[in-house]
């Protein structure tokens, strides 16, 4: 059962979730493991979707000129053919298809997610495996493909790759990058790819887990609005920070940082000092 938010619980988990959502290191897994260290039990995926809203509306302000372009074009495209060449009017297609996975398996495993897939052993296991991953492709892709490169096969392809992020622990960002390094991406153009991707299927699950919750006689709106609010400001500076980031560095640190938390993790499971669930 989710348990009630404080204020002060508010404030940490909303300072978690905007430092860890846009790097690919798991915002699910850091709620949960610092949920946990403070014996605060499980906030639920409700209050870590609703969150995640607050930092997808960081990525509509980053991105608010990308999106309104691609956006009109795409809207001029459905009535002049002449326009669907272009790569504006070809992106709005591709993140449609690319959330296709992530909407039917999401609908589908919707029980599992919120339940049993919490479980610390699992968590701790995908941070290290995802962040091995995540270093190994970084270290082998090409890394020679631009944005103007993206067809239908790999934008659902992408689409798969984000599809994994419903497993906590993962990384949404960390699973669609991976996925476009192994398909020849530059680390700036699946990055991008990956904040645009991330707005329908987030926004989706986040506004339909509001109205879950506030059906919930324990629910606080107030500490979770607040976490949002805090998740959407932070969410914002770590979005400039990472593009900026990935144009002329690795993704190494990242890598590292998951290996270790990862294994710290099944450490403190093994000894009892934290509980699975």
């Amino acid at each position: 059962m989710d348990e009630p938010i404080g204020w002060l619980e508010a404030v940490i988990l909303g300072v978690v979730q905007g430092l860890t959502e846009f790097l690919p290191i798991s915002s699910s897994a850091h709620v949960l493991i610092v949920s946990r260290l403070f014996g605060w039990g499980d906030p639920g995926a409700a209050f870590t979707a609703v969150t995640q809203i607050g930092t997808e509306i960081a990525v509509l302000i980053y991105f608010r000129r990308d999106l309104a372009r691609i956006l009109s074009t795409w809207f001029v495209s459905l009535r002049r053919p002449e326009v669907r060449g272009s790569i504006d009017a070809r992106m709005g297609w591709y993140v449609i298809i690319g959330t296709l996975p992530i909407a039917i398996l999401g609908f589908t495993f919707a029980p599992v997610i919120e339940t049993a897939a919490r479980n610390l052993w699992l968590v701790a296991t995908v941070l290290i495996v995802f962040g091995v991953v995540l270093g190994l492709v970084d270290r082998w892709g090409s890394k020679t493909k631009a944005l103007e490169a993206l067809n239908a096969k790999d934008g659902l392809l992408f689409g798969f790759g984000q599809a994994l992020a419903l497993i906590p622990g993962v990384s949404r960002s960390g699973a669609t990058i991976s996925v476009g390094l192994a398909m020849g991406y530059s680390r700036s153009a699946a990055t991008r790819y990956a904040f645009l991707l991330a707005i329908p299927a987030v926004l989706a699950s986040g506004l339909y887990e509001a109205t879950k919750i506030g059906s919930d006689d324990n629910v606080q709106w107030g500490q979770t609005i607040l976490a949002t609010i805090i998740a959407l400001t932070i969410g914002y500076l770590v979005i400039a920070w990472l593009i900026r980031w990935v144009s002329t560095r690795s993704f190494l640190p990242f890598v590292i940082y998951r290996v270790v938390l990862g294994s710290l993790l099944l450490a403190l499971l093994a000894t009892g000092t934290i509980s699975a669930m």
